[in-house]
This record gives C-alpha cells, structure tokens and sequence, in this order.
C-alpha cells in the first residue's frame, strides 16, 4: 500500500488489476520525481527490523514496568494498549527474547509475585503457559536505562512506531524533549503531505476515480495530523497540557490517525 493506495501484487504480473497498471505506469513515468521517503506509509509496520523493534520493544517495556512489576501475560496486555495502532508492529515472538536481552543486561528482574502487583494469580488464564506467570520488576539501573531512551529526540523518534511509543511516555519525559520530537514528527508529516500533492498534481488524470480518492484520503489524515501536532506543540510551549487549551476539543482534528490509511510512518 502507498500511502493509503493499495497497489496489489508486486512485479505488475499477468491479470493484475487496471487500476494497479496505471497506478504502476504513473508511479514509475520519469516525468515524475516520486521519491520514496513520500511513498510507503503503510508498510513501514512490515520494514521493521529486528534491531528498531528490539528498540521499540525496550523503551515500552521498561516504561510499563517502570509503573508497576506484573507477570509476562499482563505485560503483553499492557503493550497491546500503550502500543494502540503501533502493536502492528510488533512481533510477540521476541517478547521473550527481548525480556531475556533486559535481564542480561541488569535492567529489569523476575521473581514470584507481590501481593500489589498489577496481575494476580486469580487474573491469568488458566492455560497461560509458565512464562507468562512470571513476575518482572525494573531495577534501578533500568529506570536509569528508561530515563537514557526518553531523553532521546533524534530523527529514529519521528517515524512510527518509535515516535507512538515515545509519545506514550510523554508524562514522563521533560518538556524541552516532548517539543524537539513533536517538532522533528511535524516535519515528517509536512515533507510527506507535499509528495502526497506532489503526486496528486502530476498523476491524477492517471489514476481511476478510488485510487485517485484514496490518496485524497491520506493527504487529508496527513493534514490533519499536522494540525493536531501544531495543536500540541502550542500547548507544550503555553506550559499546558493536552486537553487544557480550547482548540483540544475540536472535532476536525482526528487524533487517531495513526495506523490508519495515509498516516505517516
């Protein structure tokens, strides 16, 4: 999918669909300069590799524990709703390794449960496998480790899902940090939302009327979105908090629009 425009099977195969061909012989025309950092929002969950998900992963983890020790079962829940639209992203199968790398590494710990834990015995499914009993608590060279990748606000934070799970954590991370990454993701936004037009200025005669819309569609969420961070980044420097200024409530701004056709990743 391109930026909210399914293209079908790769390599123009016999059969494909119409739409599919003119959209390839549009895209690929060296009339137009269609680079790819405008290109590909709905594929970047898929490019992922193993190190920016071990990244990922980290950060979420150690900021979830960082709120209370709870098992692995109860972790993986906690990840599925601080991760929202993100958890796409995520491969479940290195959980576990990745707890194992955190547990080398000194930054979190396991052991049996507390009686204030976020999960009790009573709260897991019975089939849940003895790793998921497990209880994991962050140590102090963790939360040292956790404050380190907060303070972090280079480009690797304005693409998802770094920036979804760095946003997360926004309770937790100094003002000046929170603006340099809405700043950095605003950018993002802005320098796709122009090869969205780029593209719907030199190729919509080429492209049939659903496709042609669909890319309407994502420049639109791309707008919206930079609005929603220009919203945020006033809000940031006022000193308030979301949900403090008056233009938080207003019904144009989609503030859902990752993971959705035409968001940028």
């Amino acid at each position: 999918m391109i930026d909210g425009v399914v293209l079908g099977p790769r390599g123009g195969r016999s059969g494909a669909p119409a739409g599919w061909l003119r959209l390839r012989a549009a895209w690929e025309s060296p009339r137009l300069d269609v680079s790819g950092r405008y290109i590909g929002s709905e594929v970047r969950h898929e490019a992922l590799d193993d190190e920016e998900e071990a990244n990922v992963l980290e950060l979420a983890i150690l900021g979830i524990l960082h709120e209370s020790p709870m098992h692995g079962y109860e972790l993986r829940k906690q990840l599925t709703t601080k991760l929202g639209a993100f958890r796409a992203a995520i491969s479940y199968g290195s959980l576990y390794p990745t707890l194992r790398r955190l547990q080398a590494a000194n930054w979190i710990t396991e052991g049996a449960p507390e009686p204030d834990s976020a999960a009790t015995s009573a709260d897991i499914p019975p089939m849940t496998s003895r790793r998921g009993r497990v209880v994991y608590k962050i140590t102090a060279e963790g939360k040292e480790r956790f404050q380190e990748l907060l303070a972090q606000a280079g480009p690797e934070t304005y693409d998802d899902p770094a920036f979804g799970v760095h946003f997360a954590f926004f309770a937790r991370t100094d003002q000046q940090t929170r603006i340099r990454i809405l700043e950095g993701r605003r950018r993002r936004v802005e320098e796709r939302r122009e090869g969205l037009r780029d593209v719907l200025a030199r190729a919509a005669e080429r492209l049939d009327a659903y496709t042609l819309e669909l890319q309407r569609h994502g420049l639109d969420a791309c707008e919206r979105e930079v609005r929603w961070l220009e919203e945020l980044i006033a809000t940031e420097r006022s000193g308030q908090t979301p949900g403090q200024s008056p233009g938080r409530g207003n019904p144009d701004i989609d503030h859902s629009v990752f993971g959705q056709p035409g968001a940028v990743r």
